[in-house]
């Protein structure tokens, strides 16, 4: 494994860490600021919209500076977000400290996957960027537990000053492993993509519909399971009679299913990239439907807990994959804006999953919206893998015979 990966996976830790780890803490955060469930929640919905907006201003602002420096400026971001968010008197400057951290997360997981693409042959960088965001899995896994844990026993502030520390450490990493210039990776890879042709022709390739089509799948697919964890230790409190004390291992099963589906969604991706998905988000979407139930037994919420980590991580790098093959020529803006779309997505997730509870639908309504939610985006994968055949029945359909007669 290039050493370049490593540095990488380090950010994405940070950056996963503090994205998810909100949901463990949502509890503390709103006593701490006298605010409802619903709307401490927006520190959830802030973040996902921050990574929406920052995703493609910062890919675009960035596109004359170097990878390395773009993606060492975008961890400097991060680190006063998550400062801000540490020191934060008011709700209000808790939320601004949010969106600041959230708007280095796009770009640098777009910047981020198409080093880590260019770092192996073309046959495994599926697997690379699987590994990349492997880091976010891992936090999930050990990351966000800790943090819970630490929130809930010294102050949610000392978590988020941690998350600070571990982004020094990731721009220091970036600083050392990852390569000076395009095209000359660590450890003797396939060269890293360089834009073909400037802004221009990054716009354009949002242009394609497959690409459309995949971003659309990234809104709905993730996003159903945003809707379900967003609101994990109110549901899991309320509804399945865990202890608050609880939700720490519960997250860490939710990671440790998210470390197995996402390499596994790498490994299958680089062999058959659309039956991946169809998996995945089909599993993902009969999971959300069942959690209804079984968020109402202590086991069968544990089990199916795991299982949409799985399946919900496992669509991530097909996903990413897919918009750079059908933004080969023109990949940095796409990528990062596909990284916006899982953000989208968990926002819209986290505000219906957030009405629906608010409406007294219960607390498990939300699991609802998330199945909803990824049967439409296996949906629209049947869609690009029709529209895909029938462009290339087109593309290689032989020309009609001669019609000219010769005398005789």
């Amino acid at each position: 494994m290039p050493l370049a990966l490593l540095a990488l996976a380090i950010g994405a830790f940070g950056i996963g860490a503090t994205e998810f780890v909100i949901m463990g803490l949502l509890p503390e955060v709103a006593e701490t600021f006298s605010v409802s469930i619903p709307t401490a929640g927006y520190l959830a919905t802030g973040y996902a919209l921050g990574v929406v907006i920052g995703a493609p201003v910062l890919a675009v602002a960035g596109a004359k500076v170097s990878r390395k420096r773009m993606l060492m400026a975008l961890m400097g971001l991060f680190i006063a977000g998550n400062a801000l968010s540490a020191a934060a008197p008011v709700f209000a400057l808790m939320l601004a400290g949010r969106v600041i951290a959230s708007l280095a997360h796009g770009a640098f997981f777009g910047i981020g996957a198409i080093v880590a693409a260019g770092l192996v042959a073309p046959h495994k960088r599926a697997g690379a960027i699987s590994l990349m965001f492997t880091g976010l899995t891992v936090a999930n896994v050990i990351g966000v537990p800790l943090g819970t844990w630490l929130g809930q026993q010294v102050s949610w502030r000392a978590t988020f000053a941690v998350i600070a520390g571990v982004g020094v450490i990731a721009l220091a990493g970036v600083a050392a492993l990852v390569p000076h210039r395009v095209g000359e990776p660590a450890g003797g890879g396939a060269p890293v993509p360089a834009p073909a042709g400037g802004l221009r022709s990054e716009l354009a390739a949002l242009r394609d519909p497959q690409v459309l089509l995949a971003m659309a799948m990234t809104v709905l697919g993730f996003g159903g399971v945003f809707a379900a964890i967003t609101y994990l230790a109110p549901m899991m409190t309320g509804a399945a009679g865990y202890a608050p004390g609880s939700v720490t291992w519960l997250l860490l099963l939710f990671g440790a299913g998210m470390v197995i589906g996402n390499l596994v969604g790498g490994r299958y991706a680089d062999r058959a990239l659309l039956p991946m998905l169809y998996v995945s988000l089909g599993g993902l979407a009969v999971l959300l439907a069942l959690f209804t139930a079984t968020a109402h037994h202590k086991a069968g919420a544990a089990l199916t807990l795991l299982l949409i980590g799985g399946f919900g991580f496992a669509t991530v790098a097909p996903l990413q994959k897919r918009v750079l093959d059908h933004a080969a020529q023109a990949p940095t803006l796409a990528s990062a804006v596909n990284i916006g779309a899982f953000n989208l997505g968990n926002a819209l997730a986290a505000w219906l999953g957030g009405l629906v509870i608010a409406g007294g639908l219960g607390d498990t309504a939300p699991n609802v919206v998330g199945a909803a939610m990824t049967t439409a985006a296996l949906g629209l994968a049947v869609v690009a893998a029709t529209l895909e055949r029938r462009s290339a029945v087109v593309r290689f359909s032989p020309a009609p015979p001669s019609t000219v007669r010769t005398g005789g």
